[in-house]
């Protein structure tokens, strides 16, 4: 759908990186290499956005990183429009409703660092009825056209796997308070 809005698909890149994940924070040749383009090409979309004030920056000794400017009064509804693009919100609906006892519910891996990859890895923490989860998981992968990995966690296995699945780095979706993360 963004592309049809943003005809520049480094630029898109560029807001998926920073809108879905708002901590995220890169420089120029990290970018270029993670999206395999040159860094001219990233260059120009990074200076425009910045230019805009979508995009923050600071100069940490020569290299200039850049992260979403937050205070931009644009940034809920790029963050919304990307999370939609991507298809978050509708896996959100229809994945983690009616689930079972879930607790809380990530996004880990490239989609969490704001990299569309065509796979979404989702982290579970809660007792889940896994046969409806499964038909669930079945049903968002085809309306998403995206590969869903799911991992199921007991609370008590947060803490032990937080290193591993590299929570600190996480998107959180939802949490049982009712409220979805940013």
């Amino acid at each position: 759908m963004l592309d049809s809005l943003i005809t520049s698909k480094t630029r898109i890149k560029l807001l998926c990186k920073f809108f879905l994940n708002p901590e995220a924070r890169s420089y120029l040749r990290e970018l270029a290499d993670e999206f395999g383009e040159s860094t001219n090409a990233v260059r120009v979309e990074l200076n425009r956005l910045e230019k805009a004030g979508l995009l923050a920056s600071e100069t940490e000794g020569r290299t200039k990183v850049f992260s979403a400017n937050t205070q931009h009064t644009l940034f809920p509804e790029i963050h919304n429009l990307v999370r939609k693009t991507l298809g978050i919100d509708q896996l959100v609906e229809r994945v983690l409703s009616r689930i079972g006892n879930l607790h809380m519910a990530f996004i880990t891996g490239d989609y969490a660092r704001g990299v569309d990859s065509g796979i979404l890895d989702l982290v579970l923490v809660g007792d889940i009825d896994w046969n409806y989860l499964q038909r669930l998981v079945s049903t968002a992968e085809e309306i998403l056209k995206r590969k869903i990995r799911v991992l199921v966690l007991r609370t008590d296995e947060v803490e032990h796997m937080k290193d591993a699945l590299r929570l600190d780095k996480a998107l959180v979706v939802w949490t049982a308070e009712g409220q979805k993360g940013s």
